[in-house]
């Protein structure tokens, strides 16, 4: 049996081989204890936090809650499913004890602004206490989780990719990534509004799991849109992506559009998983059908390798089933934006003051005026600033004068039913099981080049409201992460997460970082 201080001892390499498995089972057999796996990844995050810039709030009551966990194991009583396992939460996610600070020195009393202190957790962040995760600290993210690229504006400052350092580590979630990629954590709560898991994931070399609308609750969350914005895992395998999912998913009154899920969720998304998993999937390939965005040369290499493994492991491939209907008309990059469809975005002044009213009443701030008082000196809003390309939004104009009136948004719902409609379509035309898509256009720009990752699928999956599962699928010869995404109509994720899962088994690529 391996004694505490032997566990305690872990090597970063050990550290980052460990799965929700591997806890579970050396938890029930003696071979871990929940506090020595504690104590290594608080010892990992003290090593390497300071060059990556990861974790932003550390979670000092870690090792209690621990303790707690060996305790109840060794009494005999009935643990969660994530029991032992070391995770972190993306920023804007409440926990209480904890400010939101959104990335924002503007909401960071620290930093000269106001703390957003919740009265109590998301729901989310309650799910993964209730799972007996063990919460090792909130992550970094860009201001107002604006940008899919970066966090290089963060009160916190930029977080740095382990995978290849001097490369944009993939926002908004990059803190979040960049934890579980340099083995601090197992796996780490992500949340997408605009490429917010996908990029940071395939950024990084990992897997992330981006729901459909209405599988995980968002109730909680500083929001850029109540109407894209969902919560997610972000993993360094598919199989603890999708264990962390179930642990997420399912309905709450907190956030009644979770009604949805009823009856939509498997017993675990991590059942069955096989490297068969792939034989006979009929997946769609990407083209100008769906986009006429053209993949670099040695991405189009990359992809052309990663399309020949997915037939060797038993896919049927299908060359731009979207050609000939009008699908890419559908996307339009907002002005002001770079490579964003910012449509959906529109009721942001709405679900802030929702999301202000559920602080409780000994918050900060408590209304949208209240917020944009604060907030004056840096307004986002503004023409020019980071969430200034709203205003050439109609809906926006007119929902941004009554913030506490729910929005009807009738362009962004007129938008959304196309989506889903053309989906809808080509998926029985083909007999589609899902898409298999290069989840970047070209490799990640610098760090600090100003430039955005040009991704293949956000808008279209962000506004549709589908889900998408990203995997590793290579390098290119620079160092960073080439990744594939599998995309399917809405409530597809054990289907997407069986593909992701036997396209990571029969591959192998993904590399450690460290």
């Amino acid at each position: 049996m391996t004694t505490t201080k032997e566990t305690h001892d872990l090597t970063a390499q050990a550290l980052g081989e460990l799965t929700i498995r591997d806890i579970q089972e050396g938890l029930q057999s003696g071979r871990y204890s929940a506090e020595a796996l504690t104590k290594a990844a608080i010892a990992q995050m003290k090593a390497v936090n300071g060059t990556y810039n990861a974790v932003i709030f550390e979670n000092e009551a870690a090792l209690e809650t621990a303790k707690d966990i060996d305790r109840r194991l060794a009494a005999g009583e009935e643990l969660g499913s994530l029991a032992g396992v070391p995770i972190v939460v993306k920023d804007p996610m409440d926990m209480k004890g904890f400010p939101s600070t959104a990335g924002w020195r503007l909401l960071h009393a620290a930093s000269g602004g106001v703390d957003l202190m919740p009265e109590r957790d998301s729901p989310v962040v309650a799910r993964m206490r209730a799972a007996d995760a063990v919460i090792l600290g909130k992550t970094n993210v860009p201001i107002l989780s604006w940008t899919g690229t970066h966090a290089n504006d963060s009160w916190a400052g930029p977080t740095i990719n382990p995978a290849i350092e001097d490369r944009a580590p993939g926002g908004s979630s990059a803190g979040t990534a960049a934890a579980v990629a340099t083995h601090m954590a197992v796996v780490g709560l992500a949340e997408e509004t605009g490429g917010s898991i996908q990029n940071p994931a395939s950024a990084q070399g990992l897997v992330g799991i981006k729901p459909t609308i209405g599988l995980v609750p968002n109730a909680g969350v500083v929001p850029l849109s109540g109407n894209r914005d969902v919560v997610g895992p972000i993993a360094r395998s598919v199989e603890d992506a999708a264990l962390c999912l179930d642990a997420l998913a399912g309905f709450t009154t907190e956030d009644p559009k979770t009604l949805a899920s009823v009856g939509k969720i498997p017993a675990s998304y991590a059942d069955g998983l096989t490297k068969d998993g792939l034989k006979g999937k009929r997946l769609g390939l990407y083209g100008p059908g769906w986009r006429p965005d053209q993949l670099s040369d040695e991405a189009a290499e990359l992809y052309a390798r990663a399309k020949s493994e997915l037939q060797a492991a038993g896919a049927i491939l299908v060359e731009d089933p979207f050609a000939g209907t009008d699908f890419a008309s559908l996307r339009q990059v907002t002005p002001g934006t770079p490579f964003f469809d910012g449509r959906g975005l529109e009721s942001i002044a709405y679900d802030m003051t929702m999301y202000l009213r559920r602080l409780g009443p000994d918050a900060a701030l408590k209304t949208w005026d209240e917020f944009v008082a604060a907030t004056a000196s840096e307004d986002p809003f503004e023409k020019g600033a980071i969430l200034g390309y709203l205003y050439e939004l109609e809906d926006f104009r007119k929902a941004i004068k009554s913030p506490e009136t729910p929005p009807a948004l009738p362009e962004f719902t007129k938008l959304k039913a196309a989506y889903l409609a053309l989906l809808d379509e080509v998926f029985a035309r083909h007999d589609l099981d899902g898409l298999a898509y290069p989840q970047m256009l070209q490799e990640l720009p610098g760090l600090h080049s100003g430039e955005a990752i040009l991704e293949t699928t956000v808008g279209e999956l962000n506004i549709a409201g589908i889900p998408g599962v990203t995997v590793p699928a290579g390098y290119y010869a620079s160092g960073a992460p080439f990744e594939l995404i599998f995309l399917g109509k809405q409530w597809s994720e054990a289907l997407l997460i069986q593909c992701a899962y036997a396209y990571e088994q029969t591959t192998k690529h993904r590399k450690s970082a460290l």
